[in-house]
């Protein structure tokens, strides 16, 4: 501020000079002692206007900026501050859905607890027994005290996913596998764009509903895998396994969704991420966003690699259209992507 308040005063000491030299503003007239000679009168009196207007449109330029700067200074958020679209400073956050594998929980638990803004991590346990002595002594001592919730549930069920957390702190929720590390900085980023539109599913892991024929009366519907979104460039489901949403889709989908739907889930093992997907779309008849950003598998198996899976994944699409009366997926090819880190544009 006091380098353009200088500039300022250097500006107007410099118009103020030349209204002087060439006779704009007060004292010019016939009693000056020196006079232009009459031929050159009309070209001198053009170019000390254009002198002038020169530097008045300078000091305008240069008082928009300090005007702008000031703005500016008094409006800057505070970039310290985690805020999640709803008035929460809180940060978000992680539900780890796990079944089996002890060291891959250990080190997932790990990642996430040590990641600025998470508020705590939330492990969510459906194993018939419950979670060994050992096992808890190891990840409560490589994690802050308190930021680390056992969430136990009765039964095994793929919705437990999805079940009300009792002393959930924020509005933000981070689903994920145990067997996906989302760098730290990949997160926030995931977290920023979800504070932009916090109504919807943004993830990492892209899907697609495809029409079987396009022609035909019957709506019947493919679940088109990775491949169909890198081809094509079309997605309308975001996967949980590695997603931001609002807690109030956990209420929603517990205590709200059509209850045959979960018992579908249970039924089939499968598509529960599915479920959600739709759950939300119907909620908001917008599609989800799809950010771009590098994540590591650290598990070599899951449900995903088992004998059939995408011809199931097609027989929840559309069993749950049939369930919901329409197809409430909405396709889109917006991707949010980090342009700090990102080449080309």
């Amino acid at each position: 501020m006091p380098r353009m308040t200088k500039l300022l005063l250097r500006l107007q000491a410099a118009a103020t000079a030349a209204d002087r030299r060439h006779g704009i503003g007060f004292g010019y007239g016939p009693g000056r002692r020196h006079q232009l000679p009459l031929r050159n009168a009309s070209a001198a009196a053009h170019g000390s206007r254009f002198a002038a207007c020169f530097v008045r449109c300078l000091l305008l330029l240069a008082a928009a900026a300090t005007a702008l700067a000031l703005a500016l200074s008094l409006h800057r958020p505070d970039r310290a501050a985690a805020y999640d679209g709803a008035g929460s400073t809180r940060g978000f956050a992680v539900v780890i859905n796990t079944w089996k594998r002890h060291a891959l929980l250990r080190r997932s638990v790990a990642h996430y607890a040590g990641c600025a803004g998470v508020d705590a991590v939330h492990v969510v346990w459906s194993e018939p027994r419950a979670p060994p002595e050992s096992l808890r002594r190891s990840i409560f001592n490589s994690t802050r005290r308190g930021n680390v919730r056992f969430v136990i549930n009765q039964g095994d069920s793929l919705n437990n996913r999805f079940r009300p957390i009792r002393g959930l702190a924020t509005d933000a929720v981070f689903s994920v596998d145990d067997d996906l590390i989302v760098p730290c900085s990949t997160l926030r980023f995931a977290y920023s764009v979800w504070r932009s539109a916090p109504t919807a599913m943004v993830g990492f892991v892209p899907r697609m509903h495809w029409l079987a024929d396009p022609r035909s009366d019957t709506k019947e519907y493919r679940y088109g895998s990775w491949w169909s979104v890198w081809w094509t460039g079309t997605y309308s489901m975001v996967l949980s396994k590695a997603s931001f949403f609002h807690r109030k889709y956990l209420d929603l989908y517990t205590n709200r969704m059509p209850p045959f739907i979960r018992e579908y889930v249970n039924e089939n093992r499968n598509c529960e991420d599915i479920a959600m997907s739709f759950l939300v779309a119907n909620v908001t008849g917008a599609p989800p966003i799809w950010v771009q950003g590098r994540i590591y598998e650290i598990g070599s198996s899951g449900i995903s690699s088992l004998k059939g899976h995408s011809l199931q994944r097609s027989r929840c699409l559309n069993a749950f259209a049939a369930m919901y009366g329409h197809m409430p997926l909405v396709a889109t090819t917006v991707k949010a992507v980090d342009s700090r880190g990102s080449w080309l544009w």
